[in-house]
């Protein structure tokens, strides 16, 4: 117990074993859904496989990994379509429930100790032969944690159509005060050189100035989905962001109605800027993204 009565965190020992257990029943989980896809042979589409079956679904629920020069922000993304029997929609929860667990020990461990987090990308995998031998043989630099715990997504009821297409937000803007960027700057070795201009540009323009932070988003898969039934609520359809096969309920093991987006997006049309988006065109502070209004 805490002084104050409350119950004391766990060791952090304790959290690492919590989270080494989390990680093998998402391995465990997706094992068991890859055999009932095996053994049912639903039908299945992939954007960028011309026969996905059981081994494709298995590769690309367990790519765990960073690539070389990956960016830590963006996670690969399969686009598919899956039939799934009740049986598989069950191991789809059961995968996800898993994913939220993993997700929620691995938060506590931030709150606690966030340097655990680079040695643990190295100890998980070591626990599973096969994932360790692919980490090492195809040289993937180490374990991508939000691939890790990122949900399988799921249609609410089965579907008569599926419409997908690519979605470029292209970037989003977050408005910054001149503090807040100051606080962002002197986060980072304020003696390297880079730094220190930087400071010495943003002291030299007025507090009250506004700023934009700019963080570029890469294109998302959008998937508007037609309930073949009208949901209790009265939705007949819904639409969902999809990185990874959509599971669609669909008892006689067929998918409904579905269009095949390219496998890139479009380059992006010029669209009218906001008033509010009216940015520099070159990064006043680049270390943080952040630029001044024109």
């Amino acid at each position: 117990m805490t002084p104050n009565g409350t119950p004391a965190p766990p060791p952090l020992y304790h959290l690492q074993a919590e989270l080494e257990n989390a990680f093998d029943e998402i391995v465990a989980r997706i094992e068991a859904l890859i055999e009932i896809y095996r053994r049912e042979g639903g039908a299945a589409w992939a954007l960028e496989e011309a026969t996905p079956d059981a081994d494709w679904l298995r590769r690309i629920l367990l790519d765990f990994w960073y690539e070389e020069g990956q960016d830590g922000r963006v996670t690969r993304s399969y686009i598919g379509l899956v039939a799934a029997s009740q049986a598989l929609l069950d191991e789809v929860g059961r995968v996800n429930r898993a994913k939220a667990q993993f997700s929620g020990v691995l938060e506590r461990i931030r709150q606690e100790d966030a340097t655990l987090i680079p040695g643990l990308k190295a100890l998980l995998p070591a626990r599973h032969p096969a994932l360790n031998a692919q980490l090492r043989d195809q040289g993937l630099a180490r374990l991508h944690l939000k691939q890790c715990w990122r949900a399988l997504p799921t249609a609410d009821a089965p579907l008569s159509r599926v419409r997908m297409a690519w979605y470029a937000s292209g970037r989003s803007i977050k408005k910054l005060s001149v503090r807040e960027a100051e606080r962002k700057l002197m986060a980072f070795d304020t003696e390297a050189p880079h730094i220190r201009i930087q400071l010495r540009h943003l002291a030299g323009i007025p507090d009250g100035e506004p700023l934009a932070q700019v963080q570029k988003q890469a294109p998302l898969m959008r998937a508007n989905v037609f309930f073949a039934e009208p949901l209790a609520d009265g939705r007949s359809r819904r639409a969902m962001n999809v990185a990874l096969p959509l599971f669609i309920p669909s008892p006689d093991g067929r998918l409904p109605d579905y269009n095949r987006p390219p496998p890139f997006p479009q380059p992006e049309r010029t669209r009218a800027k906001r008033s509010d988006e009216r940015l520099e065109d070159e990064p006043f502070l680049p270390s943080i993204r952040v630029y001044r209004y024109r």
